[in-house]
């Protein structure tokens, strides 16, 4: 009886003391280990501000397409859909390729608006006659232009000629050939036509010869302005011309957009 008591007594003192023995045992652990001290950690994170600065610099570009004379069409192309040949169309007509071009530019990161305007309704709404739609088209372009800030403006158009002058053949494939307008009857003129010309070159080193002149136009008989001193990005091209065939009309929107896209990103380079 005694000698248990003994050990029960001995096993509650070690109990007891082991507390006090352990602390001076050396810890392996936190011998090897640096104490932790509550201090704020700092992240390196340049990556972070690298690609908001990227993104801050990466600016998408904006076009407007409209279409002063909207139902103009093409020959090939109305034939082709009810049969009947016409220069003017409600539906198979410039604005159609204007459609394309949106799609085009839209591949190249270009966002594009089409301003909503049947200008030839316009002009019979209004009781105004084919000479005056520059100036009926006008209001709706100058109030989208102050809405949205475009880098580019574009007024499409089909010229008036036969095939054999707005037609381009490149590697055996043809093409519609692109002529340009600038009006000389305002002061910025020559902001319109430096961007035309670029536009002219960019596409000639894609597709030689795909391109015709700019055309100048001022004095009487003509418009002289065409809007263009609304905005030093507006540009007039005038795509084919009444013979040429969708496949052909098609092959020059792709190069419009093309060339379009490369500018607008050289632009946004040099900035």
């Amino acid at each position: 009886m005694k000698k248990t008591l003994k050990i029960w007594s001995s096993l509650i003192l070690f109990l007891f003391l082991f507390p006090v023995f352990i602390q001076f045992l050396p810890d392996s652990e936190s011998a090897n280990t640096p104490k932790l001290i509550n201090e704020p950690v700092i992240v390196y994170a340049s990556n972070v501000f690298e690609g908001k600065k990227q993104e801050a610099e990466t600016v998408e570009k904006k076009a407007l397409l409209y279409f002063t004379h909207n139902h103009e069409a093409y020959k090939p192309v109305t034939k082709e859909k009810n049969g009947k040949i016409s220069v003017s169309h409600q539906s198979e007509n410039i604005a159609k390729f204007g459609e394309k071009l949106k799609t085009q530019l839209a591949f190249n990161e270009i966002q594009t608006d089409i301003l909503p305007i049947d200008n030839m309704a316009e002009l019979n709404r209004r009781g105004m006659t084919f000479n005056q739609a520059y100036k009926s088209i006008r209001p709706y372009v100058e109030e989208k232009i102050k809405e949205v800030d475009y880098d580019l403006i574009i007024d499409m158009h089909r010229d008036s000629v036969g095939a054999d002058k707005t037609t381009a053949v490149y590697q055996g494939e043809k093409y519609a050939k692109v002529a340009f307008v600038v009006g000389m009857e305002h002061p910025n003129h020559k902001h319109n036509r430096a961007l035309t010309q670029q536009i002219k070159d960019e596409m000639e080193k894609l597709v030689p010869g795909i391109t015709r002149s700019i055309i100048p136009k001022g004095g009487a008989g003509v418009d002289g302005k065409y809007n263009q001193d609304l905005h030093p990005s507006i540009v007039l091209i005038e795509l084919g011309g009444i013979g040429n065939s969708e496949a052909e009309l098609n092959r020059t929107v792709s190069v419009i957009a093309s060339a379009i896209a490369t500018i607008l990103s050289n632009d946004n380079s040099s900035d």
